[in-house]
């Protein structure tokens, strides 16, 4: 645990990262299993996670995120999109790669099946919207965490304009919304930020023990 502590002390959000450092095949994959990892509500990871590369699609994306330089600097570029909606077939083909995985009977499943649908196909358009949106925020946390393990630099942004970045990445027939985005690489000698020294709460003002 010390050893975690010590790189959590270590990440910051970077503002520079050094364009000529790329992440690694093997320490790429590490970081999306991590993310394929995350908790999430349910199991259902109602979202789905865009890994660009493409420099002349990260200098379209520039503009929409405040024209921030890490968006093309970084190594690379993710963008959590949660879905727009909840259909019953999300719900039915979590079940049936429950069922695949553990080797069990979709039947075994079906009231579970049919609780959640209760609890999550009655809510709100919006409601549900949100609900998948916050979603992605577990995810970005695996994804800051592997990283500092790996002393990969992230950026978590909310920064950007969503409607711009999901027509330029034609989010919207997809029924997705970009709801974060993260360059990641490796920080720039040239970014001060990094020597800064971290700005926290105290234990007493954030902790309140009932």
């Amino acid at each position: 645990m010390s050893t975690f502590l010590e790189h959590q002390n270590w990440r910051y959000a970077t503002k520079k990262f050094d364009s000529t450092k790329k992440i690694s095949t093997e320490d790429l994959n590490t970081l999306k299993e991590a993310i394929r990892l995350s908790s999430s509500s349910y199991g259902l990871q109602l979202y789905k996670v865009f890994i660009i590369e493409n420099s002349e699609l990260r200098a379209k994306i520039q503009p929409a995120a405040w024209g921030q330089t890490q968006i093309v600097d970084a190594s690379h570029l993710i963008v959590f999109a949660n879905q727009t909606n909840i259909t019953e077939a999300d719900i039915d083909g979590y079940l049936k790669n429950v069922a695949e995985t553990r080797n069990i009977p979709e039947t075994a499943l079906s009231g579970y099946g049919d609780f959640m649908k209760g609890g999550i196909l009655s809510r709100s358009d919006d409601d549900k919207a949100n609900w998948t949106s916050k979603q992605t925020y577990l995810a970005l946390g695996n994804l800051l965490n592997a990283a500092a393990e790996l002393k990969i630099d992230v950026t978590p942004m909310e920064g950007f304009v969503p409607a711009q970045v999901n027509e330029i990445l034609g989010f919207n027939e997809l029924g997705l919304n970009a709801s974060l985005i993260a360059p990641i690489g490796y920080r720039s000698q040239e970014d001060d930020t990094q020597h800064y020294a971290k700005v926290r709460k105290s234990n007493e003002e954030l902790f309140i023990t009932l």
